[in-house]
């Protein structure tokens, strides 16, 4: 069997492909789901922050110890929390990476596929996942980052028989991100299982028997609207293509893998096979009953995650053991193009952000000065409210309020939802803030005032022109960032 644990040479390129995928997918803190995540971190760090509404995102930061990761690799190294999350996202792709490396060494004999397969899923890091709207990996640090380090890391123990290693790879991304690795130890146990001479254990030991939900609630089932794709009878055509031409692929690997006496991969891909049609049954079940709209939220097709990194990772190199070999030609002709297309994209993903958002640079995203402006000039309890679906508008880039601005604000319709959709307690109260925002383009002094008579909403934030009424403190060529004052102190 080949050598599986990586020399310094080997170190020496992981890192250079890891500062590559960067490079090729960006680097964006604080956009997207970070805006759940950070303000956790930032609640830890700061605990007089977010007074109001915490509970949309400590709900998640309750369940994981992924915050207290992070707030702790801050306070232990004196390092200013921008500059960890930073290495933490670095050190994430590493080990990803690393993890690949590791697995292939067990599956194809050769290093020329090895590194391509290594190389392959560096290049597509942000290639989405069908229907799930998760990639491979974020241009930003989430738990998911680390958890998918620490699923290929535990599979590649099984198979190596370091079953307690196996295990606290899987505690490690269970502590960071509960649901995912609920699909990794799923996995590793179909793994080991499938080795009894009893099938119908394995089966026993997924499913669950006597699930009952009683009907969501009406403010439930409004988040759940936002998120159609929890439902899989909402998948378009192309979602089904991104499920079933994975499934086909490692139907074609494991036959290929059997003609050549390679077993890991082999088992690996049968059983991935198995793994995803399990998942995929419960993914139908859950979405067709409406007493199952709540536990929809579990979103048993995210087991596609894993499924795509170790797919891309036997396709790229299956690709570098029968087409590019030790030919550096034919390397640079299909990575480059690749690489060139990724980059693409991610542009038009942030059309108005740099590609990389560094922590020594100042912002140059309208909203993200605007943001970063209000953390520095307003107090720590002002209590805003701005467009519900502000991280949709053009230009925007979806930077989240929370996590730029570092202050409290009225229940948003997306981000926020999402915790609703996890979280049925929410709903109720979401469902208000969201309701006494709806117009938010057309609103008026007397309806920001209203806001504040109701809320307690302090500060607001409009897009250009603005409300002409107001009086701004700030103001840019995208947003205006003005006082609402109760009515003891009108004009």
């Amino acid at each position: 069997m080949n050598r599986v644990w990586p020399r310094g040479k080997d170190f020496l390129l992981l890192a250079v492909l890891t500062f590559a995928a960067i490079a090729v997918h960006g680097y964006h803190p604080d956009v997207e789901d970070a805006e759940i995540y950070n303000p956790g971190i930032l609640k830890i760090l700061h605990p007089s922050l977010f007074p109001y509404n915490a509970e949309f995102f400590e709900s998640h930061a309750h369940l994981t110890l992924y915050p207290n990761l992070i707030a702790a690799s801050a306070r232990t190294t004196h390092v200013p929390l921008d500059f960890v999350i930073l290495f933490w996202h670095i050190l994430s792709i590493f080990l990803l990476l690393l993890a690949c490396l590791k697995l292939a060494r067990l599956c194809f004999p050769f290093a020329e596929a090895q590194w391509a397969g290594v190389a392959l899923v560096a290049a597509i890091l942000t290639i989405p996942v069908a229907g799930t709207r998760l990639y491979i990996m974020d241009p930003y640090l989430n738990p998911r980052s680390i958890s998918i380090a620490c699923a290929v890391f535990a599979i590649e123990g099984v198979f190596r028989r370091r079953y307690f290693s196996t295990v606290l790879w899987i505690a490690f991304a269970a502590a960071v991100h509960p649901l995912m690795a609920v699909f990794t130890l799923s996995f590793v146990a179909l793994l080991v299982l499938r080795r009894i001479p009893h099938p119908n254990l394995s089966m026993a030991a997924f499913i669950p028997l006597g699930i009952s939900f009683a009907v969501p609630s009406a403010a439930y089932h409004e988040a759940a609207l936002i998120h159609p794709y929890h439902y899989l009878t909402n998948w378009a055509w192309y979602e089904w293509l991104g499920v079933f031409a994975p499934l086909a692929g490692l139907w074609w690997i494991s036959r290929m893998a059997r003609a050549k006496g390679r077993t890991v991969l082999e088992a690996l891909s049968r059983n991935l096979i198995f793994f995803s049609l399990f998942y995929l049954f419960w993914g139908l079940v859950l979405s067709i009953p409406a007493r199952f709209e709540s536990l929809a939220r579990l979103q048993p097709m995210r087991s596609l995650h894993l499924l795509y990194v170790l797919f891309l990772l036997f396709v790229g190199c299956f690709l570098g053991e029968i087409l590019l070999r030790k030919k550096v030609w034919a390397w640079i002709l299909f990575f480059a193009p690749l690489c060139a297309g990724m980059f693409y994209v991610q542009r038009q993903l942030f059309p108005a952000t740099p590609h990389l958002e560094w922590p020594w640079a100042a912002p140059k995203n309208e909203w993200a000065k605007a943001f970063a402006w209000i953390r520095s000039n307003t107090p720590e309890d002002a209590l805003f409210a701005l467009d519900p679906y502000h991280m949709e508008i053009a230009g925007e880039d979806e930077h989240g309020f929370r996590a730029l601005a570092q202050r409290s604000m009225l229940a948003d319709a997306l981000k926020d939802s999402g915790a609703v959709s996890m979280f049925p307690g929410l709903a109720e109260k979401w469902l208000e803030q969201v309701r006494a925002q709806t117009d938010w383009k057309s609103f008026g002094k007397t309806d920001f005032q209203r806001l504040q008579e109701r809320y307690g909403v302090s500060w607001i934030v409009v897009q250009q022109p603005g409300v002409t009424p107001l009086e701004c403190a700030y103001e840019n060529q995208a947003v205006r960032v003005c006082r609402i004052y109760p009515d003891a102190r009108k004009n």
